[in-house]
C-alpha cells in the first residue's frame, strides 16, 4: 500500500501546476490585447462599433401604396381604400404601424397609405447565410468527388490512377484563385453557369484533391488482411470496401476532413473576387459605407471563427460517438 501511495505522489509532483500556466495563458492574451489597443491609439484610430448594428440586423420599413385612386375611410385599427369611380370596389388594410393618411383623404395611385416594419438581416447576416450555403453544396460535392477519386489512386485498373493522379497534381498545383477564374470565366461561360455555382464547383474540385489523398490514405492505414479476409468470404471487391473497409477508414480520416472543411469555409472568401456577396465581401461593402475598417474586419474575423468553431464541436461530437461505439 506504502509503495502504491509513494508512486502516487511521484506522479502528482510530475504533473504541472495547470493553475500557473492558465493563469500565464491569460496574462499573455491580456498583454497581446493591450499591445493592440495601444498601436490602435498610436495611429488615432477612431472606434465607431455603434455603425455596425444595423449591417447585421435592422428594422426596415415596408410601405403600402394606393394600387387604385379612391377615398380613404377609417373604421377603428382598419383602414378602407374605396375606389372613386366603383365604390363596390374596394380593399381592407389591417395591422398597419404608421398610418400617413386621414379618414376622408382623396388617394391617388402610388400614394403612401402607411408602412408596417419587420426586423430584417443585414448585409453582414446576409453575408454568413451565403458563406454556410457556398460551404456545404462544396463540402458535399468535395466528399463525393474526394472519394472518388481517393478510391482511384487505389484502383487495380491503370488508367483510373493515372487520372486520379492527374487531377490531384493538377488541382494541388495550382492557386486556388487561379481556378475560380477559369471556372468562371471559361468554363462558366461556356456552359453558361451563374457565378454561385461557378463558385460552387471551383471549390469543391479544388477541395476534393485533398479529401482524395486523405480518403486514399485513410483507406491504406487499413491492414491488407481486413481486405483478404473479406474476399475469402465471397465478398466482391466493392463490397468488402463498402462494409468492412470504408466504415474503418472513415474514423481515421474525420479529423484530417474537418481541418479540410475547416479550411473549404475560410477559402471561400476568395469567392467575392468574381461578385459573390459572401461575408467577406459583405464586409467589404460595409467598410466602404462606414469607414471602420478595424470594427469590420474584427467582426468578420469574428464570425467566421464562430462558423468553423461549430463545425470543430460537431466533429469533435462525431468522434467521440464513435470512440464510444467500439
Amino acid at each position: 500500500m506504502s509503495k502504491r501511495i509513494e508512486t502516487h505522489v511521484k506522479q502528482m509532483e510530475r504533473q504541472p501546476n495547470a493553475l500557473l500556466w492558465h493563469g500565464l495563458f491569460v496574462l499573455i492574451v491580456l498583454a497581446v490585447s493591450i499591445g493592440f489597443y495601444k498601436a490602435a491609439q498610436t495611429i488615432e484610430y477612431s472606434w465607431r462599433w455603434e455603425r455596425l448594428p444595423q449591417y447585421f440586423v435592422y428594422e426596415a420599413e415596408d410601405h403600402l401604396s394606393a394600387p387604385f385612386d379612391g377615398e380613404i375611410v377609417l373604421e377603428g385599427e382598419r383602414l378602407k381604400l374605396e375606389n372613386e369611380l366603383d365604390r363596390d370596389q374596394f380593399i381592407v388594410i389591417e395591422n398597419l404601424e404608421i398610418v400617413s393618411v386621414s379618414d376622408g383623404d382623396l388617394i391617388f395611385e402610388g400614394d403612401s397609405l402607411g408602412y408596417s416594419s419587420q426586423w430584417t438581416a443585414g448585409p453582414i447576416l446576409k453575408g454568413v447565410a451565403v458563406t454556410i450555403e457556398l460551404s456545404l453544396y462544396a463540402g458535399v460535392l468535395a466528399i463525393i468527388l474526394g472519394t472518388l477519386a481517393g478510391l482511384a489512386k487505389i484502383s487495380p485498373n491503370p488508367m483510373l490512377r493515372d487520372f486520379a493522379t492527374l487531377y490531384v497534381e493538377l488541382i494541388r498545383g495550382t492557386p486556388l484563385l487561379v481556378q475560380i477564374f477559369i471556372v468562371y470565366f471559361f468554363i462558366g461561360t461556356v456552359l453558361d453557369l451563374d457565378r454561385f455555382t461557378a463558385g460552387v464547383i471551383a471549390l469543391a474540385v479544388f477541395t476534393g484533391a485533398y479529401v482524395a489523398e486523405i480518403v486514399r490514405s485513410g483507406i491504406e492505414s487499413i491492414h491488407k488482411g481486413q481486405m483478404e479476409a473479406g474476399r475469402s468470404l465471397g465478398m466482391t471487391y466493392g463490397q468488402t470496401m463498402r462494409d468492412i473497409i470504408l466504415p474503418q477508414a472513415f474514423k481515421r480520416v474525420l479529423p484530417p476532413l474537418a481541418g479540410q472543411f475547416i479550411n473549404l469555409i475560410k477559402d471561400s472568401s476568395l469567392v467575392s473576387v468574381i461578385s459573390i456577396t459572401d461575408l467577406t465581401k459583405a464586409g467589404r461593402e460595409v467598410v466602404s459605407s462606414t469607414f471602420s475598417p478595424f470594427e469590420v474586419w474584427l467582426s468578420v474575423a469574428l464570425l467566421y471563427l464562430v462558423i468553423t468553431g461549430v463545425l470543430s464541436f460537431v466533429v469533435r461530437r462525431l468522434e467521440r460517438k464513435y470512440a464510444n461505439a467500439r
